[in-house]
């Protein structure tokens, strides 16, 4: 069922939506969260379609804020909300809201949304595209306990990384960080087999995925070790090798569905590690509404410090990749940026570790 409201409130969305369930026969709320996805009109198909097949695990009011551009002065000078209800079938299972912002309420997105938030409910974010640089201080982020961005959308992801670490709030996270869940799941399962000390790690995979640095950054937080970060044509992460004191450890991904896990003196194994879909991966962040403590800590350990010699401290020099880092978020241009990076990253030498 849909319900087309122009130049509405929020008020006649709330009647609408009572009215909506009335019709279908469904008069109880049953929804457990609010979900308020921040988007533009190219993204907004792809984002709905992510979060109705996550209301599967978790139903939910969907809320779509969509900042429409006004054409000339005068236009920019008129609000006007526009809204799309849809309900039943239309909208997986829970309630959905289109809204879209016209003029001077474009940027007062927040008193839109606030009367249409379930009551005595939790609120998640999530920004598919152009996140703010602190969502905890944006005014929408400041109505939610999670706040859920991807670094893989952003122009130059290494940039940032570095200013999410910048401006951590409890309660943020990244879809990057969630793509990498079954490969620490993994790597912890392998080191669990084994009664050995690693002494360095290499992660490999495709350019400009912040997949590879968040995985390299959270195995010199938890490992202590040196880790380096070099590059393969993908697809995203395609393997880990850690050295240790027993022996190689490889966990290995060529095609981006079946990896290979290999331990030295035990038989290479096959695990399945495919890619995810979006909505397998908000549907995992909507499982949980407490910080995360562990992408904090990783977030923190900076990708200044991979590729160094040591993996213990700030006070260690950096490999020229760090160097690339820096002028990656000075470029003002994307492609400069990102040719920098490569190139640096590339040639940087990858020092070895001795074994504890």
């Amino acid at each position: 069922m849909k319900i087309d409201l122009t130049d509405s409130t929020a008020s006649k969305i709330n009647k609408a939506l009572v009215q909506g369930r009335r019709a279908i026969g469904t008069p109880a709320i049953g929804m457990v969260l609010t979900l308020v996805i921040v988007t533009d009109e190219e993204n907004a198909y792809d984002a709905l379609k992510a979060a109705n097949e996550a209301s599967r695990e978790h139903p939910s009011r969907t809320l779509v804020v969509i900042r429409r551009v006004s054409r000339s002065p005068r236009d920019r000078t008129k609000s006007r909300l526009d809204a799309e209800v849809r309900l039943g079938a239309e909208a997986g299972t829970g309630e959905t809201v289109v809204l879209r912002l016209y003029g001077e309420v474009v940027d007062h997105a927040d008193s839109v949304v606030l009367p249409l938030l379930l009551p005595d409910a939790p609120v998640v974010v999530w920004w598919p595209v152009n996140s703010p640089l602190d969502p905890a201080k944006d005014p929408l982020g400041a109505l939610a306990q999670r706040r859920v961005t991807d670094t893989y959308s952003a122009e130059v992801p290494v940039r940032e990384l570095n200013a999410r670490a910048d401006a951590y709030a409890p309660g943020d996270t990244d879809l990057s960080w969630t793509r990498i869940t079954p490969w620490r799941s993994m790597l912890a399962a392998a080191l669990d087999q084994v009664v050995c000390d690693v002494s360095a790690v290499e992660v490999e995979g495709e350019e400009f995925n912040p997949s590879c640095e968040l995985l390299a950054m959270w195995l010199a937080d938890r490992l202590n070790v040196p880790v380096r970060r070099s590059q393969s044509s993908g697809p995203g992460l395609t393997a880990v090798r850690m050295e240790t004191t027993c022996g190689p450890i490889v966990l290995d991904r060529a095609d981006g569905s079946l990896a290979t896990l290999s331990i030295d003196g035990q038989p290479d194994r096959a695990v399945a590690l495919k890619r995810r879909e979006t909505s397998e991966l908000i549907a995992e962040e909507l499982r949980r509404l407490d910080p995360d403590d562990t992408y904090a800590s990783a977030l923190r350990y900076g990708v200044d410090r991979l590729n160094t010699s040591s993996g213990e401290g700030p006070g260690e020099t950096p490999a020229p990749a760090a160097t690339a880092v820096e002028a990656a978020a000075e470029a003002p241009a994307k492609a400069p940026a990102k040719k920098a990076a490569t190139k640096a990253t590339a040639s940087a030498p990858a020092k070895k570790a001795a074994s504890k």
